[in-house]
């Protein structure tokens, strides 16, 4: 790694980024990071041997930037780093919602800008990142946001315009996957197992359909075909969910989620 790269508001993300760059062979020493709190910028130099700095000297000194604050704050954050910031710096933005219009209007002309949403199994290296093109960036750009979001996880190449969908799949999606562990688990403990066994079960459970679904290349329908006997278990449970709606309020629960990053990007906070 012959470049220097900036993560700036390192958070839980940030930091699993960093973590899985350096597991990938990056030198600690090309790696500087941002934060609030100076004890969190030490806590990070101690953990990963990164160099902590300022927005500023960030900007000045990386030749990628890698914004990941809240939304809300991301106006802010750029005009602090807007003076610093050279023609020739790679800015990636992680942040939900805003379009690379929002940075290209506040940097130099012609700042390269690549949108990625990445999602929160990034701490296990498990990620899915979605990443989209500015209208400065070029093929080698993408390549270079692929190389540093492939450290902890997939990556996908989408138009920007299927930025707020993928939003509402990917970048939500691990909380909807959580939430119905958690209502499985409690149904579980309804029919008389204890919580841990629950737990372990329905996790496991997870897994093992998670990998057939990415291993197997058959389509979900037809999985779901060989776990359903006539007259069995399966379609039993599976009348139940379409009697209570359960696809209709995903496909709801989804739209809402695009809705909300779409109005991110228009500043509604």
């Amino acid at each position: 790694m012959s470049q220097k790269v900036a993560v700036l508001g390192t958070g839980k993300i940030g930091e699993a980024l960093l973590s899985g760059v350096i597991r990938a062979g990056w030198a600690p020493s090309d790696l500087l990071v941002t934060a609030r709190r100076p004890e969190r910028a030490e806590e990070l130099r101690a953990r990963h041997g990164v160099t902590p700095v300022t927005n500023v000297e960030a900007a000045k000194s990386a030749d990628t930037l890698i914004l990941t604050v809240k939304p809300q704050d991301m106006g802010t954050l750029l005009d602090e780093l807007a003076p610093h910031v050279p023609a020739d710096r790679l800015v990636i933005s992680g942040a939900a919602g805003i379009p690379t219009s929002f940075f290209e209007e506040r940097l130099a002309a012609g700042t390269p800008v690549v949108r990625v949403m990445t999602n929160t199994p990034a701490l296990v290296d498990e990620a899915m990142s979605v990443i989209s093109p500015g209208t400065h960036a070029t093929a080698d750009h993408l390549a270079h946001a692929e190389e540093i979001f492939g450290a902890v996880g997939k990556t996908l190449r989408v138009p920007e315009s299927q930025q707020d969908a993928c939003t509402a799949l990917s970048g939500s999606g691990p909380a909807y996957f959580f939430y119905l562990v958690e209502a499985m688990t409690d149904a579980g403990i309804l029919l008389g197992l204890p919580r841990d066994k629950a737990h372990e079960l329905i996790v496991q459970s997870a897994i093992g359909a998670a990998v057939m679904l990415r291993d197997s290349g058959e389509h979900p329908v037809r999985l779901r075909e060989n776990v359903t006997s006539p007259a069995g278990t399966t379609i039993n449970a599976i009348r139940e969910l379409e009697n209570h709606g359960v696809r209709a309020a995903l496909i709801a629960a989804l739209e809402a989620a695009r809705d909300r990053s779409r109005e991110l990007a228009s500043g509604n906070n």
